[in-house]
């Protein structure tokens, strides 16, 4: 098999751009759908890096359609069920989307980012050490780092915009930028989500330590799953054989390229440093094998890539 195709950024001629994220390019096809290109760009502490990640789209693309239609009993979400040649007029660049783009309804995107923890990590983790809470959650005195919590917890954040820092918020804070009803549905939405997508994943060796989802709305003000779901990106994936409280797991997210960054001398803010080929390819090969292990099952011997 061929090393992947790597794509930093799109140049669509035959959509109009509507925006760029972090990761993905969003094109516009009419007053109903976009395009949503999931391209092998990688940022870290809210910093695009200047160096793709071979073939990392088509794996968040992967993931992202088997996890939305796993759990659409649970929430609909965004996808429209059409294929990209159905909406791209170039059919040469309808191919080089091939794997890593999606056609979805437009919605109203929610200004909330729904982060639902099952373990203490990153900034939850720093949270307990100061207050002994995590995002106004009262939790149980002598928690460890990495330990698993005695049930989900959701500890929502406000969506910042490129080159910014998303901000912790309480429950409070999430009523008052949606209201009682749409944050309680949110809430236990998202609970339900991570509790059935994580045991799913620990029959398949993978931990998720924590996610985020996020939500529009439809004309009729239903709630839908939107964006993204359960990927490397979104979420923390631990290998369970390695688990162990008391310490950092080892990972199959981005979480080794952090732990790179931590090394050097950046102070967190653009532009990103360029990273090693050896770490690229390191990133590349732990989200396929998450990837394997979630969607395919095989390669239960994945203890000795970490």
């Amino acid at each position: 098999m061929g090393a992947p195709e790597v794509l930093y950024e799109t140049q669509l001629s035959s959509l109009t751009l509507r925006a760029r994220g972090k990761v993905r390019d969003i094109y516009d096809v009419d007053d109903r759908y976009i395009v949503i290109v999931a391209t092998d760009r990688l940022s870290a502490f809210d910093v695009v890096l200047p160096d793709p990640v071979p073939g990392k789209g088509k794996v968040l693309t992967a993931l992202s359609n088997f996890w939305f239609h796993r759990l659409q009993h649970i929430v609909p979400n965004h996808l429209s069920g059409l294929d990209v040649e159905q909406v791209v007029p170039s059919p040469v660049e309808a191919a080089s989307l091939q794997g890593r783009a999606v056609v979805v309804r437009k919605l109203r995107a929610l200004p909330v980012e729904a982060v639902v923890r099952g373990y203490l990590i990153g900034s939850g983790w720093k949270d307990y050490q100061r207050s002994g809470a995590v995002c106004g959650i009262d939790l149980p005195a002598g928690l460890c780092q990495a330990g698993k919590l005695p049930g989900p917890v959701f500890t929502p954040s406000t969506k910042a915009a490129l080159g910014a820092h998303d901000e912790n918020i309480d429950f409070a804070g999430t009523i008052a930028l949606l209201g009682q009803n749409l944050a309680e549905q949110m809430r236990d939405i998202s609970l339900q989500l991570y509790s059935e997508a994580a045991e799913y994943a620990l029959q398949r060796g993978i931990i998720i330590a924590d996610t985020k989802f996020e939500f529009g709305l439809d004309e009729y003000g239903q709630l839908v799953l939107i964006d993204e779901a359960l990927t490397p990106d979104s979420s923390r994936f631990w290998p369970s054989a390695l688990y162990q409280p008391g310490v950092s797991p080892p990972s199959f997210d981005k979480q080794f390229v952090r732990d790179y960054l931590e090394t050097l001398d950046w102070n967190k803010q653009p532009p990103g440093p360029h990273l090693p080929q050896e770490i690229l390819l390191r990133t590349a090969e732990k989200y396929r094998e998450a990837e394997r292990l979630l969607i395919s099952g095989l390669g239960s011997a994945y203890c000795a890539s970490f």
